[in-house]
């Protein structure tokens, strides 16, 4: 588990596991210009080990501005580089608004629950 520290006191909190076959990174708190660094650090860690299938749970994600929206695409390019698979799971309304506003909403995958995301 790591934390990445906001001066706003909004810190971003991520954790990381492997299940069936795939890397879950579940997300609590805010995605901001100032977490999102720490979030592409840890994305790019887990997608130089080349992870197949990675699974962004966003359930506990309250907010998500335009940088963290430009670090989702630039894991998913790079999961697609490996010809991996990024997943957004449990992404709720106020942060999915964000992604159709930028007209990205069609670009992932997503869907109500990590379970959802880990079937075959």
């Amino acid at each position: 588990m790591s934390s990445v520290f906001d001066p706003d006191g909004e810190d971003l909190i991520i954790e990381s596991r492997r299940e069936a076959g795939a890397t879950v990174l579940t997300l609590r708190g805010e995605v901001t210009v100032f977490s999102s660094p720490g979030l592409r650090d840890t994305l790019r860690d887990v997608l130089g080990s080349q992870p197949g299938r990675v699974v962004l749970d966003l359930t506990e994600t309250s907010y998500v501005d335009s940088s963290g929206v430009a670090t989702f695409v630039e894991a998913l390019k790079m999961v697609r580089q490996h010809h991996g698979e990024l997943v957004l799971a449990g992404v709720g309304d106020r942060v999915r608004g964000v992604f159709e506003i930028a007209r990205l909403a069609d670009l992932f995958r997503m869907v109500p629950s990590v379970e959802e995301a880990l079937e075959p």
